[in-house]
């Protein structure tokens, strides 16, 4: 994967996204939930335009928007072309399962990864990443090995523009947020 790949509609690239992996620091798994987050989008954080907080959003294909939600959570996105990004929502966790579970409080991986919160918590994302590339160091994301069996749906945890049917996830993973 490069900056071309991620150059591209966000849709598509939310989509292209399941079954990558996707570590921090050595610790993560694989892609299985995520969202799309246009600059013509009422729920996307660039709808009004650019500002120090979204300034992440208008900045280079590849790079990570990282925000708090509520005040409460971390959560991770990729930025793809001008404006847009894509949340990733959640791992199915493969790689530092016990870093994770120590982090996380939780002993079922089934849980550890399962929102965004929850999977920034397990890897240790923080807002001190905001602006990283995804490409590099402390990051690491690898394509799929094979293509998932995918489902879209809905977006949730939002209120404007949440039927758009932009949440993408690897159909029967048992590690979603919620079932799609």
């Amino acid at each position: 994967m490069d900056e071309r790949f991620f150059a591209r509609d966000v849709v598509a690239v939310a989509a292209d996204l399941l079954g990558a992996c996707l570590l921090v620091d050595g610790v993560g798994g694989l892609v299985v939930e995520t969202e799309a987050y246009r600059q013509d989008d009422e729920a996307s954080h660039s709808f009004r335009g650019q500002t120090a907080g979204n300034a992440a959003m208008f900045g280079e294909p590849g790079r990570v928007y990282v925000y708090r939600s509520y005040g409460l959570h971390w959560c991770l996105n990729v930025v793809c072309e001008r404006g847009s990004a894509v949340l990733i929502r959640a791992l199915e966790p493969t790689h530092g399962l016990e870093t994770m579970m120590a982090r996380r409080a939780v002993t079922a991986a089934r849980k550890l990864c399962n929102g965004p919160g929850n999977l920034c918590r397990a890897l240790a994302v923080t807002g001190e990443m905001n602006g990283l590339s995804v490409l590099d160091a402390p990051f690491s994301l690898e394509p799929p090995f094979e293509v998932p069996v995918s489902a879209s749906g809905v977006r949730i945890g939002i209120s404007k523009a949440a039927e758009r049917p932009w949440r993408f996830a690897v159909k029967g993973s048992p590690y979603l947020s919620k079932p799609i």
